[in-house]
C-alpha cells in the first residue's frame, strides 16, 4: 500500500491497527469496547456506494475478520487470510501477498482474503490478482458488491447475510448460514 492509500485506509478506521500506540492506549477498557463497534467512516462510504446499511457492512466484516488489538480495539484486520479452515494473520500487506502468492503456486485455492474474506476459489476473477485483493479498500468493496448482489436477489439483508457466507442450497449450507447470521447479528447488537 503507497502512503497516501496508509493514510487515507487510516482516517477511514480501515486500518485502525497503523495509528500509534499511544494514542490506542489511552483508551480504557470500555471505552476500547464501545469503540470497536462504532462504524469506521471508510465503511459507511462503501457501504453507501453499494446501497447497504453501514452497520450491517461492519458487522459482516467485522465476523469476517476481527482481531484484538493490544488496546481492546476490536477491528476487522485487512491482511487476515484463511487457507482452507485455517486463520492466517500477518503484520502487513507485504507479507500476507507472500504468503498467498505461495499457496497460489502451491495450487491452493480455498483461500478466504481480507477485510471480507473473499474466497479466491469462487471470486478470484473479481479479485484479480493477489496484491489487489489483499487492498483494503478494493477488498471492502469486492465485499460489499457481493452482499449487495445477495440482497438483491434475496430483498432480504438477514437472509444476504447468510448467504454471503454459504450460498448453495443444501441442509448443510443453510444451517451454515442460518449460524453465521447468528453470529453476524450479535455484532450488529453491540453497535451504537
Amino acid at each position: 500500500m503507497d502512503w497516501r492509500t496508509c493514510v487515507r485506509a487510516v482516517q477511514h478506521g480501515i486500518v485502525i491497527a497503523a495509528l500509534s500506540g499511544a494514542v490506542e492506549m489511552m483508551l480504557d477498557a470500555g471505552t476500547a469496547a464501545a469503540a470497536s463497534y462504532v462504524v469506521p467512516q471508510g465503511y459507511v462510504d462503501v457501504a453507501n456506494e453499494h446501497g447497504i446499511p453501514p452497520r450491517i457492512l461492519y458487522a459482516v466484516a467485522m465476523q469476517e475478520s476481527a482481531l484484538l488489538l493490544p488496546s481492546g480495539i476490536v477491528r476487522p484486520w485487512p491482511w487476515t487470510l484463511n487457507v482452507e479452515g485455517r486463520a492466517e494473520r500477518f503484520r502487513g500487506r507485504e507479507e500476507a501477498h507472500q504468503a498467498l502468492t505461495w499457496y497460489l503456486r502451491s495450487g491452493v485455492r480455498s483461500i478466504d482474503i481480507g477485510l471480507m474474506q473473499v474466497n479466491w476459489r469462487w471470486h478470484g476473477d473479481r479479485l484479480r490478482d493477489p496484491w489487489i485483493a489483499l487492498d483494503p479498500y478494493f477488498n471492502l468493496r469486492v465485499g460489499a458488491t457481493i452482499l449487495a448482489e445477495h440482497y438483491r436477489s434475496t430483498g432480504d439483508w438477514q437472509k444476504a447475510i447468510g448467504l454471503y457466507h454459504a450460498s448453495a442450497n443444501t441442509p448443510a449450507a443453510k444451517h451454515r448460514a442460518e449460524n453465521y447470521r447468528a453470529d453476524v447479528n450479535r455484532h450488529l447488537g453491540r453497535m451504537q
